[in-house]
């Protein structure tokens, strides 16, 4: 009698995980990505100190940093990550919610195929669940229009809240608000507004509370030389993106030189079309030269002797926010600089800051790029203030664009949950209890808001859904003085944006993990295995 021999079809080094292990597999991983963040959630969100492997220090409570910094190897874990950076992307904050939603989601979905409902009517009914949430939060958002200053001040401030920013929130949602006023854009659907027209630059010393908004662009260069004035009042601006010296060959070149006179007629020359240079500079009326190449030492002493400041390698961005600012155009040839075509602003000066010297160019006229300058203690410090004040402006800037927004502090959540369960009662079949679940899932949020905030979560769960009943649509929980309250008139407000796209990205991402039932896994070794990862993430996560 013959055996048969077995059939390989794969190679030696696959790992295979077949079926429920692969769920189960991928559902854990993404359940602990969603706990190693689900603590910095809220305004008492406690912060994770993250070290790499050259001893740099991040001290966060953002999400998207935090997934970023923890460099997953998991595949499951990565979709996760995947969705903070569309979150951040998309919107600016949120990445915290959007995660803690997506693993609640599987986690609950985990339940359903314990009880032998199959993975595709759950994830139909999560379909159906995220498609009438967006009808839903359509219906409960609240219209609100750039004139409603305070209330854009409340979203920045809600934004910020919890983010090392805590003192100074106000102030630095006063800038928020202020900058983003002066750069949007007036459009049919709303205002556009463009972030890259905000410098953000840091300088470490004074408090959070000292950082200003300036009306102008905030460079982080000094003047080229020591004779130039250190201060330019009515400064008419030149933009220059050519060079301001000798051109050197591209290819090696030789130059025989039979006497000095040939030697000195080379340094004459040289020094000739470099004085032509700045003389064509002088002669337009510019008092202020940004290049974005090299000056010349040459040149650097005309420009001088003409009373000019002048800064030079300038990055292109910056350039362009310049523009933006003083009006000017950015000049490719001598030939096109005129008078017409130089920025204006009321003044130009050196300033400095601890052991660095910046350049301010302030008092535009109509600047659509401005600059805000963050201080504080700390590097740390300043870092995590420029992340709050990023979110905030990501808030601010969506507020405008839909204009529509709806109450935080998990109210707007438990409103949604409530609303879901009566929606799946007029769902015929299983995929009622996906609903439920998906229900069940928003309700996370404000449990973890109150956990992290030394509170009982089931109290407070029980209390938010008594008075949503009583159709108190906008109660939530705040934080700040532990009640449940209304969140509108407590100033707790979000951009409908983050909500829409939080719940959008974790549906999506746990009905992708839901239909996974087979793992290949090339390679023996821990870093390519999926399944022998989850212990070395757990690890990770009780390390943070």
């Amino acid at each position: 009698m013959n055996k048969e021999n077995p059939v390989y079809i794969m190679p030696e080094n696959i790992q295979r995980t077949i079926g429920r292990d692969a769920q189960r597999n991928n559902i854990l991983a993404a359940k602990l990505v969603a706990d190693s963040v689900k603590t910095t959630l809220g305004p008492k969100g406690m912060d994770k100190m993250l070290v790499d492997s050259a001893n740099n220090i991040v001290i966060t409570n953002d999400g998207v940093t935090i997934l970023e910094e923890m460099e997953m190897e998991h595949p499951a874990a990565k979709m996760m990550v995947d969705i903070a950076k569309t979150q951040e992307n998309e919107v600016g904050d949120g990445t915290t919610t959007a995660v803690v939603l997506a693993g609640k989601l599987l986690e609950n979905a985990e339940r359903l195929l314990d009880k032998k409902i199959h993975p595709t009517v759950i994830i139909k009914g999560y379909k159906l669940a995220s498609k009438e949430s967006e009808r839903i939060l359509n219906e409960l958002s609240r219209n609100m229009t750039s004139d409603q200053q305070n209330t854009l001040k409340y979203v920045a401030m809600t934004a910020m809240t919890g983010k090392g920013a805590e003192t100074a929130k106000e102030k630095l949602a006063e800038l928020i608000v202020g900058a983003i006023a002066q750069i949007g854009e007036k459009e049919e659907e709303g205002i556009d507004v463009d972030l890259e027209d905000i410098k953000i630059e840091k300088v470490k010393g004074d408090g959070i509370e000292n950082s200003e908004l300036i009306k102008g662009v905030i460079l982080d260069k000094e003047k080229v030389s020591i004779d130039m004035p250190s201060h330019i009042e009515n400064a008419n601006i030149a933009l220059l993106d050519f060079p301001l010296e000798i051109k050197n060959p591209e290819a090696e070149a030789k130059i025989s030189v039979s006497n000095p006179e040939q030697l000195q007629g080379f340094i004459d020359r040289e020094e000739k079309i470099l004085k032509e240079l700045t003389n064509k500079i002088i002669e337009s009326g510019a008092n202020v030269v940004f290049c974005q190449k090299g000056i010349d030492d040459i040149a650097q002493y005309y420009l001088a002797k003409a009373g000019i400041y002048a800064c030079r390698r300038i990055a292109k961005s910056d350039m362009n926010k310049l523009s933006r600012a003083t009006g000017g155009k950015i000049i490719s040839s001598l030939s096109e600089l005129k008078t017409q075509e130089l920025g204006k602003a009321e003044k130009v000066k050196e300033v400095r800051r601890g052991d660095d010297k910046m350049t301010y160019v302030e008092g535009c006229e109509n600047p659509k790029a401005v600059s805000i300058l963050i201080r504080g203690g700390t590097e740390h410090v300043i870092d995590e203030v420029e992340r709050a004040v990023m979110d905030g402006l990501g808030d601010v800037a969506n507020v405008l664009k839909t204009g529509k927004v709806v109450a935080g502090a998990g109210a707007v959540e438990v409103e949604l949950a409530k609303r879901l369960r009566e929606y799946s009662t007029s769902l015929q079949g299983r995929e009622q209890l996906a609903v439920s679940e998906f229900a069940n899932a928003l309700e996370s949020i404000p449990e973890a808001l109150a956990e992290n905030a030394g509170l009982d979560p089931i109290d407070i769960l029980t209390e938010l859904k008594s008075r949503h009943e009583n159709n108190e649509m906008n109660a939530g929980i705040n934080i700040l003085n532990n009640r449940v309250e209304d969140s509108l008139e407590a100033g707790i407000i979000e951009p409908l944006k983050i909500k829409t796209q939080a719940i959008s990205s974790a549906s999506e991402v746990s009905m992708m993990i839901l239909r996974i039932d087979d793992v290949l896994a090339a390679s023996n070794n821990e870093k390519n295995n999926p399944g022998m990862n989850l212990s070395r993430l757990a690890g990770e996560q009780e390390e943070i």
